[in-house]
């Protein structure tokens, strides 16, 4: 009977042992994730900014153009 009890607890204890590991390494590879989706969003925020300056110049220049353009037609 004592002999029935320790064959099943050694390989429970095995498969509890490889569970903990899977699980830790999904929580490793979740803040991985984590980290990577953080640095994504901060280099689209960048990328957005530096859009947003390209897009306002572009309205400057075209707002100076109308603006000499109607200066040079009275």
């Amino acid at each position: 009977m004592k002999k029935s009890s320790v064959s099943f607890l050694v390989p429970a204890c095995g498969a509890l042992l490889l569970t903990g590991c899977g699980l830790a390494e999904v929580g490793v590879s979740a803040a991985t994730q984590g980290a990577s989706a953080a640095e994504q969003a901060k280099q689209a925020k960048e990328t957005e900014a530096k859009f947003q300056q390209r897009l306002d110049e572009a309205n400057a220049a075209a707002a100076s153009a109308r603006q000499q353009a109607e200066t040079d037609s009275q």
